[in-house]
């Protein structure tokens, strides 16, 4: 028999993870305090309930995907919480948490009779959308192969990195803050090369043919800054989230980033300055603003596929 399941939260990511999952076939109920991304999945058959506490009295299996640690802890844990719910015996977190909100939920919701799976997960909107996420899994053995066949509905490539909570955590914070670096070295680079004379399309065609190829250069210039779109889908502040759960994490492991902290310091940079709802790739507006030019394409490209 197929399980019921619960999403709470509709956002960028969550929607069309959850759309995939109803489409999949799976009967499922929904909370957001989003009306408008909650009446889409009403619109295809998804029941809807008010709080977490409800989807979890209604669902067996309860999928999460929330912006920030402060809110994944009052879904799973507030008074009108998940942990309240009467059904629901495995809660999937999809959302980037960091390791020690993972590690709370898990021994609190335990107590409640009811599994964690930590499930953050890579590849932007357009992996969401198409279903080719990369999901990094911690949990018992025994709940892995239990959601494994959902996870599956959502994602193309599933890597199972421990039962311990918090495992998938750091793994996902540790691949934010490369990607991150990655993001804020190229731009610095790129800027530098435009402001010497190279045409900023060809210097990335000469580093996505050479050592210097990486995510930044490979995906998001050619698709949302040589275009100057800036429509990658995630978040400046949310990356800054990202990396400062990594270096806090490692802040307690004793262990120094100095990369790690000066990349930090840029994001964080570009987050104030910024809009909220600022694209991570108009971070290369800073750099451009303090050089005095453009980094623009001048020809059509289609990004490398590279996340």
């Amino acid at each position: 028999m197929e399980p019921n399941l619960g999403f709470i939260g509709l956002g960028a990511m969550g929607a069309p993870m959850a759309h995939r999952l109803q489409a999949a076939g799976y009967r499922l109920v929904a909370c957001d305090t989003n009306a408008s991304a909650l009446a889409g999945l009403a619109g295809s058959g998804a029941a809807i309930a008010a709080t977490p506490a409800d989807v979890a009295s209604q669902a067996d299996i309860t999928f999460v995907s929330l912006p920030t640690p402060e809110v994944v802890r009052a879904v799973a844990l507030g008074d009108d919480g998940i942990r309240n719910g009467k059904s629901t015996k495995i809660y999937v977190d999809m959302s980037t948490t960091g390791a020690t909100t993972a590690q709370t939920v898990a021994r609190q919701l335990l107590t409640c009779g009811i599994a964690s799976v930590d499930a953050p997960v890579s590849g932007g909107v357009r992996g969401a959308r198409d279903g080719t996420l990369t999901i990094m899994v911690s949990t018992d053995p025994a709940s892995y192969q239990r959601v494994l066949p959902l996870l599956e509905v959502l994602g193309k490539k599933i890597l199972y990195v421990g039962a311990a909570a918090g495992l998938a955590q750091t793994a996902k914070v540790i691949n934010n803050l490369l990607a991150a670096t990655a993001m804020v070295a190229s731009c610095e680079a790129v800027v530098m090369g435009t402001k010497a004379g190279l045409d900023p399309q060809t210097l990335i065609d000469v580093i996505n043919s050479g050592s210097g190829r990486n995510g930044a250069t490979a995906e998001k210039f050619p698709r949302s800054i040589l275009p100057r779109t800036f429509n990658h889908g995630f978040k400046t502040q949310l990356m800054y989230k990202d990396v400062k759960l990594c270096l806090e994490q490692a802040e307690q492991l004793g262990i120094p980033m100095w990369v790690g902290n000066a990349v930090k310091q840029m994001c964080g940079f570009a987050a104030a300055q910024g809009r909220p709802e600022e694209d991570f790739t108009e971070i290369i507006k800073h750099f451009e603003h303090w050089a005095g030019v453009e980094v623009r394409g001048t020809l059509p490209r289609q990004p490398t596929d590279v996340e």
